[in-house]
């Protein structure tokens, strides 16, 4: 068609009406972006030539994707969680904030309300037989300091790749702790080294992805929140050294400074000091936190989660 088609007064008076123009309700910035949304909908649809067997097909997808309870997913695989990340960043370089640990996706998967433990826990419920994990580190505030109290929540997937609760086989909880920092800003956890995932094959991510000619896999990652008191809340995933798919992670966390390397220790005298069974893989890894200007910094985004605090 023409490419002045959507200039048409029809078109013009469409979208103004069905983005709420021509009454006084609503929620006026709200009625910009749709108006915004619905009518570069329209261009697509002009430019690309869209059937409308293929519009009722994308009708029909988000349907799917729903039902699957997977938009959270695809929302991390086409790099929309990661270009948030980014646009926060910049933020933060503008205030002139350097040095702190950088953030990273929080993925779909966080589960509230885990077990709270001061210093250490043991992560696992001893029914995965993977390889036992030493994880360890310390949380520091933007001056170096270190920072008692602080609260650092790890959860990961077990060999498997699958995470508790929404896997059913799990214990509840399984591989999912919250763990409040020593006098020296210190935390442990005993737990397994985790798998990578892939998306499920069958599901609508999947396959929007096939259609892109992408692969939906996650190298192994371990999530974390870190909090304190007049700190930033941070949100950010360590990826373990040495997985194969460390840099063409399909969600984009991968990040520099966010690389940890798994150490092989085989030293009993270490292992017995642990309280660990023998040889096991260390992962290290410190935090260090930006002061909050205010109380919503301290806060992790209001978003929708499997469990509410």
């Amino acid at each position: 068609m023409s490419i002045s088609f959507n200039q048409r007064q029809d078109i013009i008076k469409l979208l103004e009406i069905s983005s709420g123009f021509t009454n006084d309700n609503g929620d006026p910035r709200f009625k910009k972006i749709m108006h915004h949304l619905l009518g570069d909908i329209c261009q697509l649809i002009d430019r690309y030539d869209i059937s409308p067997e293929e519009f009722w097909q994308a009708i029909n997808y988000l349907h799917v994707l729903g039902e699957r309870q997977e938009a959270a997913l695809l929302a991390a695989g086409l790099g929309l969680e990661h270009y948030l990340d980014l646009r926060d960043d910049e933020r933060e370089r503008q205030q002139g904030l350097s040095g702190g640990t950088p953030r990273t996706i929080e993925g779909p998967l966080y589960v509230a309300n885990a077990p709270v433990s001061a210093g250490f826990a043991r992560m696992d419920d001893g029914d995965d037989d993977g390889e036992v994990m030493w994880l360890h580190g310390q949380v520091k505030g933007a001056d170096g300091k270190p920072l008692a109290g602080a609260v650092v929540d790890i959860w990961h997937a077990n060999t498997l790749g699958n995470y508790s609760f929404f896997d059913k086989s799990q214990s509840g909880f399984n591989l999912r702790r919250r763990i409040t920092t020593d006098a020296d800003g210190r935390y442990a956890a005993r737990s397994i080294v985790p798998s990578g995932y892939g998306c499920p094959p069958d599901g609508p991510t999947q396959a929007l992805l096939n259609r892109l000619g992408r692969h939906g896999n996650r190298p192994a990652h371990i999530h974390f929140f870190v909090s304190a008191p007049a700190h930033k809340h941070l949100t950010t995933q360590i990826n373990l050294n040495g997985d194969r798919y460390l840099w063409d992670d399909f969600a984009f966390a991968t990040r520099d400074e966010l690389i940890a390397n798994p150490v092989k220790i085989t030293d009993p005298a270490l292992a017995a000091k642990r309280d660990l069974p023998g040889p096991h893989t260390e992962v290290q890894f410190d935090f260090t936190l930006y002061a909050a200007a205010d109380r919503i910094e301290q806060n992790r985004i209001n978003r929708p989660r499997a469990l509410q605090d």
